[in-house]
């Protein structure tokens, strides 16, 4: 009996060795790499690239005074729609202490020349009468004492125009009345009643009154990288995409590409700009963001494959070709040529047809 159990435990101890040194053979073999298989297909490859930037007028116009002073009325606020001519705001003036002064000094110079001009000319009226002197003595004495009463009231005129900044003889055209210069929607009054202006002039802009914008012609204004500018052209078809309104989907031309570019953290960028056509039913802000997407290239009903199953080396292009299956999985690294990509799938333009079947991804466990 004792005999048995010993041959029964060598008997165990055996096949455990054996069942160990098997497990440990064929788990030191490696393991057979298997990959998902690849057809090609037929479709349409676009290539597009997308300009960010803003929904602008063309128009925008800054209304500035025409006098430095006071605001002592503002008629418009934004929003309000305004046509060529109407009054925007009215300035009081306040009036140059030099100006004045030599306004002033004008006007008394006047006086004393036209009580010259008149004492000769009455003197000279008696002597006609009495036909001591010419006519042409008596004109010319005449002709003096009117330029002497016409140069005494432009000087009080002038006067007028440095108080009040209105002459009184074009009320209607007064400097004190800021006037709308365009047809348009009033976009900004960066102004109250009591802000003090200034004229523009050689040394500064001026005050801006209001900013007025024909929201009847509207722009895309963005950017686009420097390695994309080149394939821009102007006429290229644009669709616009608008954030706050996401239902509205104008399209556009590109009418302008910025003949230099900008340096913006490390990047050069060039300026675009496309002439937007939108119904006249739809309303738009100026000031908008929005995404512009340009198609570069597009390919129609070409044979295409996941650009994830292409090799790129330098200026050539491979796939790996499956070429057997037993007892292994078996690829040949095949050279293509390919054409438009759209970042997901490339078209294939030869090299391959619609039966080869492509290395993809590694098959994991989970697969």
């Amino acid at each position: 009996m004792k005999k048995f159990f010993k041959i029964l435990i060598w008997i165990l101890v055996g096949a455990l060795f054996i069942g160990t040194f098997v497990y440990l053979y064929f788990n030191s073999k490696p393991k057979q790499t298997q990959y998902e298989l690849v057809t090609p297909d037929s479709g349409n490859i676009e290539r597009t690239t997308v300009l960010t930037g803003k929904i602008e007028p063309r128009d925008e116009i800054e209304i500035k005074p025409q006098i430095s002073g006071i605001i002592s009325k503002i008629n418009v606020e934004p929003g309000d729609v305004v046509k060529e001519g109407d009054i925007i705001a009215e300035i009081k003036v306040i009036p140059d202490a030099s100006q004045l002064s030599s306004a002033e000094g004008r006007v008394s110079s006047a006086k004393i020349n036209l009580e010259d001009a008149r004492l000769k000319h009455e003197r000279n009226e008696a002597l006609f009468s009495r036909k001591v002197i010419s006519r042409e003595e008596y004109e010319n004495t005449l002709t003096a004492y009117e330029n002497a009463r016409q140069e005494l009231a432009s000087a009080q005129d002038a006067v007028n125009i440095v108080l009040q900044g209105v002459s009184r003889y074009n009320a209607s055209a007064s400097n004190t009345q800021v006037r709308a210069t365009i047809d348009g929607l009033v976009l900004d009054v960066p102004v109250k009643v009591g802000t003090s202006v200034i004229q523009s002039n050689t040394f500064n802009d001026g005050t801006t009154v209001a900013t007025i914008a024909d929201m009847s012609n509207l722009i895309f204004k963005g950017t686009v990288d420097e390695t994309e500018v080149g394939q821009l052209r102007t006429g290229m078809p644009v669709a616009i995409t608008i954030g706050a309104l996401p239902d509205l989907k104008p399209s556009a031309e590109i009418e302008y590409i910025a003949p230099k570019g900008t340096e913006s953290s490390g990047a050069n960028t060039f300026e675009v700009k496309a002439a937007l056509k939108v119904d006249s039913t739809a309303t738009l802000r100026a000031g908008y963001s929005a995404n512009a997407t340009v198609t570069l290239n597009r390919s129609e009903g070409v044979m295409r494959v996941p650009e994830s199953v292409v090799e790129f080396a330098g200026d050539s292009t491979f796939v790996y070709l499956l070429t057997d299956t037993v007892p292994e999985m078996k690829f040949k690294r095949t050279p293509i040529v390919t054409g438009v990509s759209d970042g997901i799938n490339i078209e294939v333009k030869s090299g391959l047809d619609k039966k080869s079947r492509l290395r993809g991804a590694e098959k994991t466990e989970a697969n």
